[in-house]
């Protein structure tokens, strides 16, 4: 695992990494947490909307999609960074 962390809002198709941390509150971080983005859980970049919102993620297995104003809430610890 590498020691470099961003905001999942600034991962790449492709890109892999861990949770760290999050920094929403309220009934958004409610929200993320019940879709399973908690610390510790694998996620995959893995499209981007045409128009650049929303995303989508393969977090526990399945597909998510998520707006890029929720992914900058995301703090995640780089483990496969894709080189484009």
């Amino acid at each position: 695992m590498s020691d470099i962390s961003k905001t999942l809002k600034d991962f790449v198709t492709g890109e892999k990494g861990s949770v760290i941390s999050l920094s929403a509150t309220g009934a958004v971080r409610r929200r993320l947490l019940d879709m399973g983005i908690t610390p510790g859980a694998d996620i995959v970049m893995r499209k981007v909307a045409p128009l650049g919102d929303p995303i989508e993620l393969t977090v526990r297995g399945y597909q998510l999609s998520i707006r890029k104003a929720e992914a900058e809430n995301i703090l995640m610890s780089v483990s496969n960074e894709v080189k484009l």
